[in-house]
């Protein structure tokens, strides 16, 4: 574990080095976030904030990654060309991201909402095609490991459209998570850290060291974004971590503990579509507006049954660790 650890270590330094610069010039650029009016009263003092700030964090993990992939041409071997799949997620979901912010800064209305999901949601797909197309066709992945069973389980192309949603549907977990200060951040960091443990006892060394550099990235981050936040990573960030999560998931082959190991932004995701559903079905056949909770997604249900947002994001982050602690276990078992 030293190498992974090394690289955790290096990505925290090269990440919290350009915190500081990165909030002025996000500051000098006017990038500040757009608090959404219906979302509770106590976050409109943090209008204005940086955001974007994914950039702190994809930036140093993408250049220890290619640093090491150019030092193999030099006949090293400090990295597998596989850990190009999971850069080439966070790098595209990262794009996508950064587009949504910007969309969202620049709009004059008060909604702070970026991208429609309808241009979104169609460009999330062809991104997650042309990774699951790569790891299906070049990486020679498409099986599923259950817990106690020995062998792992080649489930053929039905493993393509599972690993569509999974990419998707993580992407969109952890952005619907990014509404606090420190909360998506440190689930994150977890949620990587338990698939490196889990990469390395399968021998995958390579993926192993990636997902540290994403932990060690991820500290140097909460850095600046515990509570009282200096920055927010925005779409740019959560998009790229989520869609990040789920292919490291697919490479290890441990897709199926996704909802376990990452079980607070499964919640946080359910909340939302729950919230939606019931809403919808109420006013439409019972002619009443019945809400499940207070406000969704289920952080700020909470914040608004009077829990201070550090509670509410310490508590999900022990959840997180709990779900990190069983997930492992369910991997060895």
């Amino acid at each position: 574990m030293s190498y992974p650890l090394t690289l955790a270590t290096l990505a925290f330094f090269l990440a919290v080095i350009w915190g500081e610069p990165l909030i002025q010039l996000l500051k000098s650029h006017q990038m500040g976030q757009r608090i959404r009016m219906e979302g509770p009263k106590s976050h409109q003092v943090k209008a204005g904030t940086p955001t974007m700030g994914g950039i702190l964090f994809i930036a140093p993990v993408v250049l220890i990654t290619l640093g090491l992939n150019l030092a193999n041409l030099l006949g090293f071997t400090l990295i597998g060309e596989s850990a190009m799949v999971p850069v080439f997620a966070m790098l595209s979901f990262g794009a996508l991201g950064f587009l949504d912010d910007l969309a969202g800064i620049r709009k004059k209305r008060g909604d702070a909402q970026g991208m429609l999901a309808r241009s979104k949601f169609p460009l999330q797909v062809g991104l997650a095609i042309i990774l699951v197309a790569v790891m299906y066709w070049r990486l020679d992945i498409h099986s599923i490991a259950i817990p106690t069973v020995p062998d792992r389980i080649d489930i053929g192309w039905w493993w393509i459209p599972i690993a569509l949603f999974i990419i998707v549907g993580s992407a969109n977990a952890v952005n619907l998570t990014d509404g606090l200060d420190g909360l998506a951040g440190s689930i994150a960091a977890v949620s990587f850290a338990t698939y490196g443990l889990i990469a390395y006892l399968q021998g995958q060394v390579w993926l192993s060291a990636f997902t540290f550099s994403i932990v060690g990235a991820l500290f140097a981050f909460l850095w600046f974004n515990a509570f009282p936040a200096q920055l927010f990573m925005g779409d740019t960030g959560s998009l790229a971590l989520g869609a990040t999560l789920g292919v490291v998931s697919l490479m290890t082959g441990q897709w199926l503990l996704l909802a376990v190991i990452g079980l607070p932004f499964v919640i946080e995701a359910l909340s939302v579509i729950i919230q939606v559903s019931v809403a919808k079905f109420s006013r439409r056949f019972l002619h009443r507006d019945i809400r499940v909770f207070k406000m969704a997604p289920l952080h700020h249900h909470f914040e608004l049954k009077g829990w201070a947002e550090n509670h509410v994001t310490q508590r999900f982050f022990i959840i997180g660790i709990l779900s990190g602690m069983i997930g492992i276990a369910l991997a060895l078992a």
